[in-house]
């Protein structure tokens, strides 16, 4: 069962972190970056979510191999 989780985990983080770059490519994101050097809030926390999850998931296959 925790195999699945961990799978699952890796699945969101990735589709996450895609979504983040795509948001990060938006017009929206575009001119925030003119005036603010950076991009949108909801990219950046995409982004951070969706590496969140990947290590979450990473870790929990490397503990389910020790095991």
């Amino acid at each position: 069962m925790n195999n699945i989780l961990a799978l699952a985990l890796l699945i969101i983080g990735g589709v996450l972190i895609s979504l983040g770059v795509t948001a990060s490519e938006s017009l929206s994101s575009d001119i925030s970056r003119f005036f603010t050097g950076s991009p949108t809030d909801k990219s950046v926390w995409l982004m951070i979510g969706g590496g969140v999850c990947v290590v979450a998931g990473l870790v929990g296959m490397s503990s389910r191999w020790k095991a």
